[in-house]
């Protein structure tokens, strides 16, 4: 029953404007979302790189019912685009979409979704970096997967996430490991059917760690998308038994969450790229985010507890 609630919460303005005047949302939101604005995002950018870490910016946004609102997301990445080649931050900085969000659900969705993200995709590689497409709920997978390979058969460096908790995810797993192709890999944070995906947690632990042996062991460049102490120390001993050199993988966490570790990582020679969201859409974020799965709630609360 929370799930609905939390979705009904994420489309009332009533409650937004009430959940953004409450003295408590605003450190938890500063905490995980990079400003509201681009240029408060990119001294947030600017300070992780200080660290020695590397950042993927996302902006935030997605379900776009209108074609407008897929308009707009586009202008907003192709001004972080720009905004990167000026400030020459395209080595370390890369850009994450959401493809619902540049119209994927309206009709025509994958065409329209295609046609809105390729001048981001161009964008980006004049300013010298690349572009991840975000995987949403399952429903989408095929048209995702189906427009990055249009998209890299120009780019082919545009990388893709795949979650493991997916039964298909080894599928795919194995037909993107090949040489060029660049994978984020994560659990999943979407509430998904049992038609489609694990549903207990070990399971989707034990997928993870296939689907991970799968990348490490391929000539593709994996990014390792894990919080789990269990699932980054795998990488480290896998990383050794495949010869893997520094620069041919990177490990990837949310802004704000085990800081401590993603220094420790930079620290042992590791590339640590943080994952971080700007934009007005943070409190629609928010609660979708807790609305998809509600543990997501009581990992957002402990993750307070400790910044290491």
């Amino acid at each position: 029953m929370l799930g609905p609630v939390l979705l009904a919460a994420a489309r009332s303005d009533s409650i937004r404007r009430a959940v953004s005047a409450t003295p408590l949302t605003r450190p938890v939101v500063d905490r995980f979302v990079a400003g509201e604005r681009l240029d408060e995002s990119l001294a947030v950018v600017r300070a992780l790189l200080d660290r020695g870490m590397e950042v993927t910016l996302n902006h935030l946004g997605e379900d776009v019912t209108d074609p407008s609102e897929a308009l707009r997301t586009r202008d907003a990445y192709l001004a972080l685009a720009e905004a990167l080649g000026k400030q020459q931050l395209g080595a370390r900085v890369e850009v994450s979409v959401k493809l619902s969000a540049f119209g994927q659900a309206l009709p025509g969705g994958d065409d329209l979704a295609y046609d809105h993200v390729l001048p981001v995709v161009e964008a980006a590689a004049e300013a010298g970096t690349t572009v991840t497409l975000d995987m949403e709920d399952h429903t989408t997978v095929d048209s995702t997967l189906a427009i990055l390979r249009r998209l890299r058969s120009r780019f082919p460096q545009t990388g893709a996430v795949l979650q493991s908790y997916l039964f298909r995810t080894e599928d795919d797993c194995r037909a993107l490991a090949g040489e060029g192709s660049r994978v984020r890999l994560v659990k999943g944070a979407y509430k998904e059917p049992g038609s489609v995906a694990f549903q207990d947690r070990h399971e989707v632990d034990r997928a993870y760690v296939r689907c991970l042996g799968i990348l490490l062991a391929g000539q593709g460049y994996p990014m390792i998308g894990s919080h789990d102490p269990r699932m980054v120390a795998l990488t480290e001993e896998l990383v050794r038994r495949y010869g893997r050199k520094p620069g041919s993988y990177e490990f990837q966490m949310l802004n704000g969450i085990r800081e401590g570790e993603q220094r420790r990582l930079v620290a042992d020679g590791h590339r640590m790229r943080v994952y971080v969201p700007y934009g007005t859409d943070w409190y629609g974020y928010f609660m979708r985010r807790l609305a998809e799965r509600p543990a997501n709630l009581a990992f957002f609360l402990r993750s307070l507890a400790t910044r290491g």
